[in-house]
């Protein structure tokens, strides 16, 4: 318990000093080995700057993936945005959901709520709230959500399971979620794995891919699907921060691999999660 309150609360600290800059200023501020790594938070972000409803001021580039481009939003969802930062998928998403929809954001760092709510604030969005809260334990009632997003924050929970088991709660039947994330295949080097800086950066955080997927199903959920995969590629100036040169060309020839995953679930309709009076 006492560790995981230790990461919590490093995680918290990491994410509340990125809050306050823009992403122009968090991509350009590792200026190599001999320096700060604040770019391990970038090297995963995708481009959303394609998708209708972009807000650059929402945008950190701290994503690793494009979850409400595959989410299968309609008019009127209600959408639920897991660690929802300055609003960026949020936003997306109420272009989506449209205004008859309804779009809550759930973030445990409080700069970042702050930020958030100065941006919906800015667009004068009357259906779109952020709410300060630990996605372990969400702040919303059960079977609210038709869908449910993410973007690269699972990796930074210490009780991943635990939140599966809570999404499950928060979706209504038959609802969705549309997910991305780091993974692992194969075994990150103990140096990584011990870094501050490299878990609060999403990679120390993942576990293995064959384990992220095994914990959805055991939480109930149907029809998993792997909508996108692509590797994850660490610069050397980073790893050589927690490396020495023998230590990377070791870990490059170990085939392990960092990916990220975008992976789209269903919490069955009631008549398909029971069979019957004496199944239940």
């Amino acid at each position: 318990m006492e560790k995981t309150e230790q990461i919590k609360d490093m995680v918290r600290e990491k994410y509340s000093a990125i809050a306050l800059q823009d992403k122009a200023t968090n991509e350009a501020s590792c200026c190599g080995s001999g320096c700060c790594s604040t770019d391990v938070y970038n090297i995963m972000s995708d481009d959303y700057s394609i998708l209708e409803g972009y807000n650059p001021d929402a945008d950190l580039g701290l994503g690793c993936g494009l979850p409400t481009q595959f989410a299968q939003i309609k008019k009127g969802d209600t959408v639920i945005d897991l660690g929802s930062g300055a609003g960026n998928d949020c936003f997306i998403a109420r272009k989506e959901t449209g205004e008859t929809g309804r779009v809550i954001g759930i973030d445990f760092t409080p700069a970042m709520i702050e930020k958030a709510r100065a941006n919906v604030d800015v667009l004068g969005f009357n259906n779109v709230e952020f709410r300060q809260g630990d996605i372990e334990k969400m702040p919303v009632t059960a079977n609210l959500a038709d869908v449910i997003v993410s973007n690269c924050v699972l990796n930074l929970v210490p009780n991943k399971a635990g939140v599966f088991q809570e999404i499950y709660r928060v979706l209504k039947p038959g609802g969705h979620f549309s997910i991305s994330d780091i993974v692992l295949v194969g075994k990150l080097p103990d140096k990584i794995l011990s870094a501050a800086e490299m878990y609060a950066g999403c990679v120390a955080g993942a576990i293995q891919k064959e384990e992220y997927m095994g914990m959805i199903e055991d939480n109930g959920f149907k029809n998993i699907t792997l909508q996108k995969e692509k590797p994850i590629i660490v610069p050397d100036d980073i790893l050589s921060q927690y490396l020495t040169a023998e230590e990377i060309a070791s870990f490059k020839a170990s085939g392990t691999g960092i990916y990220s995953v975008t992976v789209y679930a269903e919490k069955p309709k009631e008549s398909a999660a029971c069979c019957g009076p004496d199944c239940c």
